[in-house]
């Protein structure tokens, strides 16, 4: 499946429109994780446990949105936007959405 922030493929031409198509993923982080980046977002740096999460999450709702481009009959999907939420400030919920258009390119 090709998978495209763009609105067109280059060197490609759309035949068919299939309809727009969606992916979702909502990870939480545990106790631990939060615990250290807390400290990380004290002592300055990187915190790699939730850039991992954030890049699960990513991954996970690229590859519903191909799934659901596939069922959809398309080989591609364009335009994709992806948005990322945290949801319930409180237990660390993090979303990431994704949606695009399914079309057949040749």
């Amino acid at each position: 499946m090709l998978l495209t922030t763009t609105p067109s493929v280059e060197g490609k031409k759309i035949v068919r429109y299939c309809g727009i198509v969606a992916g979702e993923a909502i990870l939480g982080a545990n106790i631990v994780k939060d615990l250290f980046a807390g400290i990380r977002d004290i002592v300055g740096g990187r915190s790699a446990t939730y850039e991992r999460e954030l890049q699960q999450a990513r991954e996970i709702a690229l590859a519903e949105l191909s799934e659901r481009a596939a069922q959809a009959g398309a080989n591609a999907v364009v335009g994709i936007d992806l948005d990322y939420e945290v949801m319930g400030q409180a237990n660390g919920m993090l979303m990431v959405s994704t949606s695009g258009t399914a079309v057949v390119v040749e």
